[in-house]
């Protein structure tokens, strides 16, 4: 009889005792706005803002109601206006280039690689050709390209880094955090994220003014003071008077619920990355699987598996994809044009313009994805690359004899 799992995978681990105890705490003093704070106190998002930056090595924090309202900050602080192009990761969710089309902005997009990181060559050819002087990179599923050739290529050619760092919270290229490359960084602490407070996000940077331009337009007011993760009250001069305020700002809430997480986040980065192993170690092997092969430089946190089955057509995807959600296990897949769930493709993003991406969609064609959520135990993902690997080899090999056709060995 064929195996069958039977777990949730949008089910995530509890709430830390320590991070209920202190959110019942604000509840109890009722202080659940940012600036409503008893004399002599920082507040919860004040210092969740300095312990975040400190953990990634910013100068600068600013925690946010979400990610994606972060990167519409960041990219309004880092000078992008109305009409301004953009470029990005072909290859993303669509709160990326929502992001650059909400305050204005036109997506450029650029060709991802087959190992799902943003082409280098493709990026500074398109920042060439189209005087685009900011990057929002897309660290998509978790997945760094070479960061330091990525930072010079954006240095010669004048253009602005901002990391999407939805996905790689805990992660790094040649010991040096994700995050702390570019101009300034976004993060997500969505549930399906590193940390967990339901929605929310971050911004660092280490630009004065950048931080002082994204602090008044989340919502500081001339509050500005209150924060401890920003420059001096003197750097804000221009700013509280050019930037509009947005009320994008986190509430104390969230942030005592956020902060003993960031305590445990490389405990949890090791619970990920050994279940990832586990269903790396059976999927590998598989004839006609490809999965991405993760760069000596780069620490990964495994909170999701990608792989490719290349020789597969979309019947054959949908019909495999179903197959294994017969017994229990739920992909992700890149291929189609309409939307499904979280998952888009740029040919749906109607708000930008259309733009010829062949090889990022020859990659998206085949490609398929799956969370990982700590709930699973190590035998729970044995069983669940099992289930994959079964179903996956019968459709390929069901295809090999197609292809061989009658009289012939399949190769």
């Amino acid at each position: 009889m064929d195996k069958v799992f039977t777990g949730a995978f949008t089910q995530q681990e509890p709430i830390p005792d320590e991070a209920i105890e202190a959110a019942v705490a604000v509840m109890r003093s009722g202080r659940l706005h940012r600036y409503n704070l008893a004399a002599g106190e920082a507040g919860e998002a004040a210092l969740l803002e300095r312990e975040f930056a400190a953990m990634i090595g910013a100068r600068y924090c600013l925690a946010t109601t979400s990610g994606g309202t972060a990167m519409q900050i960041a990219l309004h602080a880092c000078g992008v206006d109305r009409g301004d192009k953009v470029l990005t990761n072909g290859f993303t969710l669509s709160p990326v280039p929502g992001a650059i089309h909400a305050v204005g902005g036109e997506p450029i997009l650029v060709e991802s690689t087959e190992n799902l990181t943003i082409d280098l060559d493709d990026l500074a050819a398109k920042a060439r050709a189209s005087g685009a002087h900011t990057l929002l990179v897309s660290h998509m599923r978790g997945h760094l390209a070479d960061m330091e050739a990525l930072a010079t290529i954006c240095d010669n050619l004048g253009v602005s880094m901002i990391e999407d760092c939805a996905h790689t919270m805990g992660a790094a290229w040649k010991g040096r955090p994700s995050g702390s490359f570019g101009l300034a960084a976004c993060f997500s602490t969505q549930t399906y994220k590193h940390v967990n407070s339901g929605e929310g996000g971050f911004l660092t940077t280490d630009d004065d003014q950048v931080m002082a331009r994204a602090v008044i337009r989340s919502g500081s007011y001339m509050l500005y003071e209150r924060h401890l993760a920003a420059p001096g009250a003197n750097t804000f001069a221009d700013a509280r008077l050019d930037m509009p305020n947005c009320s994008s700002r986190i509430d104390n809430l969230r942030a005592a619920i956020l902060r003993p997480q960031l305590k445990t986040l490389s405990e949890q980065v090791e619970r990920w990355n050994a279940r990832y192993r586990v269903i790396e170690g059976v999927l590998a092997p598989v004839p006609g699987l490809a999965l991405r092969q993760i760069p000596n430089a780069e620490t990964h946190v495994g909170s999701s598996i990608q792989f490719r089955a290349p020789t597969l057509g979309p019947d054959q995807l949908r019909a495999a994809i179903a197959d294994c959600a017969a017994r229990g296990v739920e992909l992700k897949w890149f291929g189609p044009d309409e939307p499904h769930g979280y998952t888009s493709r740029h040919v749906s993003w109607r708000y930008a313009p259309v733009q010829a991406l062949p090889r990022t969609d020859r990659i998206l064609a085949t490609l398929l994805d799956m969370r990982i959520p700590l709930t699973f135990s190590p035998e729970d993902c044995a069983l669940i690359a099992e289930i994959i690997a079964d179903v996956f080899s019968n459709h390929l090999d069901n295809a090999r004899d197609v292809q061989a056709g009658p009289g012939d060995w399949p190769q």
